[in-house]
């Protein structure tokens, strides 16, 4: 059984131009201990599938519907206090992108880190700072790190601090929302080497948002490719990265310099559609140098077999 399942999810906002169709039927799942990448352009919808996920949610929904199975329990249907004390943190927590943004400048680290456990495990106070003192360390953190304020500590520690928040109700699932943007190639790789480690102790499950195909193939089993509030193709690593199906997932794939080849990185021409008026068939069909009439009628699906919602793959001689 699956950690996670997610079936038909939408998550649409209300502006005055209409309802922008941010995430617009998802399917997929992430195995026990293991890791989805889900990549993407900015706007394509991951953070706000994330959300969805974990009913972090606007003021301006118009629209969030579908299943989300925890251990087979379908959580979409708990009412919000359930849902509080039993999935959100204590079965699914998130790394948030921006670590100094996800920490409160005017509190001290070891009591952020110990909020969980104050407010969902109602442990006293005292005894969740000498808890969030020994996770601290767990986390490569010096001692004396819980007495300190977040201004206090470099980008990398900032990091290690908010996921060590993520950990400390030991969740089936962690969400982990671009980790390391801001951090410095080296501050990257620790950071990537942690996650590996502590997920390998503690049998960890990760869904890894990024738009680094690089980076996400330092962590992920499978990788899930999102396009325009859709999934484009998903697939593991070892099949995705060698022999992608989706004219999209090649066009990032392109789009990525090569250390050990004389090969031109491209660019991938136009822009993502408006996802308030989305274009009818395939979404990507505007951008794709292989569309025909059956991409502008028809939204592809995915077949029993094969791993990406392109129309190309029932048209073999036109590919």
């Amino acid at each position: 059984m699956p950690v996670l399942k997610v079936e038909d999810l939408h998550l649409h906002y209300r502006t005055r131009r209409g309802s922008v169709r941010a995430v617009d039927g998802l399917n997929f799942e992430i195995e026990r201990g293991q890791t989805l990448a889900v990549v993407g352009e900015s706007g394509c919808g991951k953070t706000s599938m994330a959300n969805a996920i974990l009913r972090i949610l606007p003021r301006n929904v118009a629209r969030f519907d579908g299943k989300v199975f925890l251990d087979g329990n379908n959580v979409m249907e708990y009412d919000g206090e359930k849902f509080r004390t039993e999935v959100r943190w204590t079965g699914i927590s998130m790394v948030f992108q921006g670590a100094m943004n996800a920490l409160n400048p005017v509190l001290r680290v070891g009591y952020q880190v110990a909020e969980p456990l104050i407010h969902h495990m109602d442990v006293e106070k005292e005894e969740g700072i000498e808890e969030s003192e020994q996770a601290l360390r767990k986390v490569g953190l010096p001692p004396g790190t819980a007495s300190r304020y977040p201004h206090e500590l470099s980008g990398g520690m900032k990091q290690r601090v908010v996921i060590c928040m993520a950990l400390i109700l030991r969740p089936k699932l962690v969400i982990l929302d671009e980790p390391t943007s801001a951090l410095d190639v080296m501050t990257q790789a620790n950071i990537i080497n942690l996650l590996k480690e502590l997920q390998k102790e503690h049998g960890l499950s990760y869904m890894f948002i990024t738009h680094d195909l690089g980076l996400a193939s330092e962590l992920a089993d499978r990788v899930a490719i999102m396009y325009a509030g859709r999934i484009a193709e998903i697939g593991s690593a070892e099949s995705v990265y060698p022999k992608p199906l989706h004219p999209y997932t090649r066009r990032l794939i392109e789009s990525v310099p090569r250390l050990k080849s004389n090969i031109v990185p491209e660019s991938i021409p136009g822009t993502p559609p408006d996802l308030v008026k989305p274009p009818a068939g395939c979404r990507f069909r505007p951008r794709c140098s292989f569309a025909f009439e059956k991409c502008t009628q028809e939204p592809p699906y995915f077949g029993t077999t094969q791993l990406a919602a392109c129309w190309l793959n029932e048209v073999p001689e036109a590919a």
